[in-house]
């Protein structure tokens, strides 16, 4: 069982709807839902240079990627 992203309140998963839902705000979350809103949550361990040359490098490597 987790926490709740917005309250920190308990979450339940409920299997009949693949959900979890937060015991006192209500929030409900799918898991990759859940994954991504705990991410945002984290503190960066990189900093904002290091953040803008892998987007670049990113960027890059999708442009020069094969287009259809």
């Amino acid at each position: 069982m987790g926490y709740c992203p917005e309250c920190g309140g308990e979450l339940k998963y409920i299997s009949a709807t693949k959900h979890y839902a937060c015991k006192s705000c209500g929030l409900s979350l799918t898991s990759q839902e859940l994954t991504e809103a705990r991410q945002k949550l984290r503190p960066s361990s990189e900093s904002e240079e290091e953040q803008r040359r892998k987007e670049r490098r990113d960027y890059l490597k999708w442009w020069l990627g094969k287009k259809k």
